[in-house]
């Protein structure tokens, strides 16, 4: 049941309140996935402002604004499973899959990839 005041979505009113630790260590997770996507902003930016004689200009823009893309689903990702594991710890379900892990690994794989491609020609 519910112990704390305050609006919360339906899916966070279900089961009972997890230990707060584990609520706190949930929270944690999901700012330490914006500080990643943050991160990527700060790269593709500096991607697209210092790299103006190594890059091609297209391939600059083109890497920095996928970079950029690729942050604000990463934070949409990080927020939905911060949702879904909350709502795991209060009904006693198994915590899902970090598949967000693998996309961000082949993402930033892939775009190490294609710039050291393009810094090598």
């Amino acid at each position: 049941m519910e112990t704390s005041g305050g609006w919360r979505p339906k899916a966070l009113r279900e089961g009972t309140d997890p230990d707060p630790r584990f609520t706190l260590a949930n929270e944690r997770t999901f700012l330490a996935w914006v500080r990643t996507a943050l991160g990527v902003i700060a790269a593709a930016v500096a991607l697209e402002t210092f790299a103006g004689g190594i890059v091609s200009e297209g391939l600059r823009t083109v890497l920095a604004c996928a970079l950029l893309g690729f942050a604000a689903v990463l934070t949409v990702f990080a927020l939905i499973r911060w949702h879904r594991v909350e709502h795991a710890m209060r009904t006693g379900r198994a915590l899902p899959v970090p598949w967000v892990a693998y996309l961000l690994a082949v993402a930033l794989g892939v775009s190490g990839v294609v710039l050291a491609v393009a810094i090598a020609r």
